[in-house]
């Protein structure tokens, strides 16, 4: 019996007068075996069930069960890394539908500042409420070195919250640098929730990342490595015995920065190792 319930007894019983020893449960020994007047004293002199537990634990061997530490309580992550259930809580219930908008390649951030001011300078904030463009942070190879670099996630798109009416479309329509809508014709067609949860993932995780990374913890999954080459380009290999030779790609290690490429020798197909210092790419 529980601490809880012992003090809910004790409001009932009449002043001076102690709770009378709890009752071990019967086993499949006491059931058939006689009680003693020294099994009743042990009984008597027994501790809580709370503290025989630990000793029951120790005797068959297994762990005491421990109370959950508090960081496994639901909640925000602390180290940078979302999951799905996380995101699809951060855009569950937002006013308004998700919209995709066409922009020129290379003008997505500036499309996005300039429908920024727009928005209240045209009184539309009752009509458009979110503009995102997804960033990833990619490791790139140059010159032999990596680099950590910030790019657009979806060139030529910007992700829009908004209320369709004529006038927001309008607004939104005459933005220099938008093209247009992503629909059928002049009737733009919202992105389904599942495909929200799947283009704004990048932006929740940037988000928990940035306030990980101001707390000085881990900032989540480390960055992919994007190679300056792709499967099938030509290349020209620039290393000894072989420069001059022209090659094709055919894998590619972009973590250890090294490729196998196919190259004609005694008139066959043969595929050669090497590092990305050692061929050129074609233009």
């Amino acid at each position: 019996m529980s601490e809880n319930n012992t003090a809910h007894d004790d409001l009932f019983m009449e002043p001076g007068v102690s709770a009378p020893a709890e009752e071990a449960a019967p086993s499949a020994d006491s059931l058939t075996d006689t009680t003693t007047p020294e099994s009743v004293a042990a009984e008597e002199t027994a501790g809580p069930a709370s503290e025989e537990a630990p000793e029951a634990a120790a005797e068959t061997g297994e762990p005491a069960e421990e109370p959950a530490p508090a960081s496994s309580k639901k909640g925000k992550k602390k180290d940078g890394i979302v999951t799905e259930e996380e995101v699809r809580a951060k855009l569950k219930g937002l006013e308004g539908r998700w919209y995709v908008l066409h922009t020129y390649s290379g003008y997505e951030k500036r499309v996005k500042q300039d429908l920024e001011v727009r928005l209240v300078s045209m009184n539309m904030e009752d009509y458009i409420f979110q503009i995102e463009v997804p960033m990833e942070e990619v490791f790139e190879v140059r010159r032999g070195q990596r680099k950590l670099v910030s790019r657009v996630r979806m060139p030529g798109y910007v992700l829009i919250r908004m209320n369709l009416t004529d006038d927001s479309w309008r607004v939104v329509q005459s933005t220099n640098g938008v093209t247009g809508f992503v629909g059928n014709g002049r009737t733009p067609v919202a992105l389904t929730f599942d495909e929200v949860v799947t283009m704004l993932t990048p932006v929740v995780e940037a988000a928990a990342a940035d306030e990980a990374r101001a707390a000085g913890l881990p900032t989540g999954a480390t960055p992919e490595t994007i190679a300056p080459f792709e499967v099938g380009d030509p290349v020209t290999l620039t290393a000894e015995p072989w420069a001059g030779m022209p090659a094709t790609v055919s894998e590619i290690d972009a973590e250890n920065q090294r490729l196998t490429v196919m190259m004609t020798l005694v008139g066959q197909e043969t595929p050669v190792e090497l590092s990305f210092a050692q061929v050129r790419k074609e233009d």
